[in-house]
């Protein structure tokens, strides 16, 4: 444990992360804003912001779907862009491709849509996934396929993963696997060689890589899932509104999308009903691309590239070992603790976000909105709630002990966090805060979050 805390402090100090904040960051010292929300967003740097700017202002982009001069400067940034994002997932352009579309959510989606759910052919989930995951089972049902979840233990991993993988194949079968490679809502990450005995046992595998941000290292060569989905400003701010889809080309060859549009087609014939799908990734990117912003994710990465990535995780996890010791030492004035965390105590394969809640010195959770408006009123930007992740929600909060399902039935229609709090009983836990870091922070950002905490309590 020393020599590994030794060896993040040099890797941290190997890079300079204060001289980072000064030059690309410095409007949120300006702002007076300590960011801790990186799992929602990272932050542009201003030299990328400043580039894209002169990029637009200069440049001359048309539609890439066009022949002309400007058309070709926007297929040049769009080319660019995917050899950009399969070298930072570090995928063999000859093995992987790249599927441009909105967000990592419609990335899941056009898998979802198109994958060969059948009687044989299942699901199987984690039960730490974004809903946008957790949406997959609704294609799956359609098809009358088999739906099963691997649980959590008490610190939010995967409950014995491997083995439970393995049972569920023998249980229904081969199909698709989906997991994510750290969890949004408490910041651990799963093993990733449960890919490969995913795929020894038959299944295609998606992984999740939203969460995992700019640090997370994902390696398809060592780890050779099928399907990985990514949005571009949870990796380094600008642009919004792209994402990817980064598949094997034969895993995509598997799919079979249920309709055509614009620039997915080789023809159509409206007169005899017919069409050709384009192959790899031209058959699944509808319609226009949005040529200006994919123009701005080469210099994203390259941006990204300055800081190197044993430093970048080195920093994160500093900053999350700080967080984590302080919170757990906080308490009232009657020694009741003030904080109580969820999932690992420890850094052992975590990332950099922190789920938690504040106490009062009963013992009872002070509701998250609460929490978030002193954060605001504090001048810390910091997420609530459940983080679109109901299933680490309810393990986190001990759900199946209090039986919410008749909760579900009665507030169908007219559901609410405040309804549903009060349906399950004043004393249960619904919502919580989370605090993720990323390169811009600083121990004041991390001094000023556990500041807040202290003001909640009093």
């Amino acid at each position: 444990m020393l020599a590994r805390a030794m060896q993040s402090t040099d890797a941290t100090e190997a890079f300079d992360f204060a001289a980072l904040r000064a030059s690309e960051f410095a409007r949120l010292d300006t702002a007076g804003i300590a960011y801790l929300d990186y799992a929602a967003s990272a932050l542009y740097g201003a030299s990328q912001a400043r580039a894209h700017g002169d990029r637009l202002a200069q440049g001359i982009f048309g539609n890439p779907h066009s022949e002309h001069l400007a058309s070709r400067h926007s297929a040049a940034a769009q080319a660019a862009a995917r050899v950009a994002t399969l070298a930072f997932f570090d995928a063999d352009p000859d093995i992987y491709d790249v599927c441009f579309t909105a967000n990592a959510t419609a990335a899941i989606k056009l898998v979802a849509e198109s994958y060969r759910f059948s009687l044989r052919c299942g699901l199987i989930l984690s039960a730490d996934n974004h809903n946008s995951v957790n949406g997959i089972r609704e294609f799956a049902r359609h098809a009358q396929a088999p739906v099963s979840v691997l649980p959590l233990d008490t610190e939010l991993r995967l409950d014995r993963g491997s083995a439970s993988l393995r049972a569920s194949v023998e249980r229904q079968g081969e199909g698709l696997f989906a997991f994510p490679q750290q969890s949004n809502f408490s910041g651990v990450r799963h093993d990733l060689s449960l890919i490969e005995e995913a795929r020894a046992l038959g299944c295609d595998v998606l992984v999740d890589a939203a969460a995992a941000g700019p640090s997370g290292g994902l390696s398809l060569r060592e780890h050779s899932a099928d399907f990985v989905v990514c949005s571009f400003y949870k990796l380094f701010g600008l642009p919004t509104g792209v994402g990817a889809l980064i598949a094997k080309k034969s895993a995509l060859g598997r799919l079979r999308r249920p309709w055509f549009s614009g620039g997915t087609v080789e023809f159509v014939s409206v007169a005899h009903g017919r069409h050709a799908l384009r192959t790899g990734h031209e058959g699944f990117e509808d319609g226009t691309p949005n040529f200006l912003d994919l123009a701005a994710i080469e210099p994203g990465f390259a941006f990204l590239a300055r800081m190197p990535r044993p430093c970048l995780r080195a920093h994160i996890q500093s900053h999350t070992q700080r967080f984590l010791a302080l919170a757990a030492t906080l308490r009232h004035p009657n020694g009741a603790p003030l904080v109580r965390l969820y999932g690992p105590r420890d850094m052992e394969q975590r990332g950099g976000i922190v789920a938690f809640n504040v106490l009062k010195n009963d013992g009872c959770v002070l509701p998250y909105e609460r929490v978030e408006w002193l954060a605001r009123e504090h001048g810390v930007a910091i997420r609530g709630g459940c983080f679109c992740n109901p299933g680490a929600a309810e393990k986190a909060f001990g759900f199946d002990a209090l039986g919410v399902e008749h909760c579900f039935d009665k507030l169908e229609g007219s559901f609410s966090i405040e309804a549903f709090r009060s349906c399950v009983g004043r004393a249960a836990t619904v919502g919580a805060l989370r605090l993720s870091v990323g390169a811009p922070t600083t121990h004041s950002d991390i001094e000023r979050a556990v500041a807040l905490i202290v003001a909640c309590g009093k």
